[in-house]
């Protein structure tokens, strides 16, 4: 993997993005934006689950209010971390903090559709118990994504002998 990882760094496409030196702060800010929004999102969804937020309303309407707001902004997240990891492959590689988070996104996005399924049909808070527990645990899974993305930048720090390598 780090070795492709080395030859993508090389790239004409990772130079150039190196090279324009307002791309990659750009392409950070637009995704935090959006882990920002899915956040908020997941958090609207969770709270109507935990009764917390519109119990008044049925679940499926909460579902179809913020769910455009998290597909869309996981789209354009996907997108400009695909040009951030072109930029500084060898870096996200060697993070073991990137591959927790991609890993736990995977199961952040099944764990929300799987907390659509579970919720569907429900009104006030009558949300079974299993279903408002696994809520909780869905926010705590976002909550670690947004701490791993932050933590790609200080890997080897606070992962130490854990660490895939520091990248040179």
């Amino acid at each position: 993997m780090l070795e492709l990882a080395r030859q993508l760094g090389t790239s004409g496409l990772s130079q150039a993005i190196q090279s324009t030196l307002w791309l990659t702060p750009l392409l950070q800010a637009i995704h935090i934006l959006m882990i920002g929004i899915v956040f908020i999102s997941v958090l609207m969804v969770v709270l109507r689950i935990l009764g917390r937020y519109r119990a008044d309303e049925p679940f499926t309407a909460i579902w179809l209010r913020f769910a455009p707001w998290m597909w869309w902004a996981l789209a354009v997240m996907a997108a400009t971390g695909l040009v951030l990891i072109i930029g500084e492959p060898l870096r996200e590689a060697s993070a073991l903090s990137f591959w927790l988070k991609m890993a736990l996104i995977l199961v952040g996005v099944l764990s929300v559709l799987g907390l659509r399924r579970a919720a569907a049909g429900f009104t006030g808070t009558s949300m079974p118990f299993g279903t408002r527990l696994a809520a909780t645990v869905v926010l705590v899974v976002w909550i670690a994504i947004i701490y791993l993305g932050r933590s790609i930048a200080y890997d080897a720090e606070i992962w130490g002998s854990w660490s895939l390598g520091v990248y040179a």
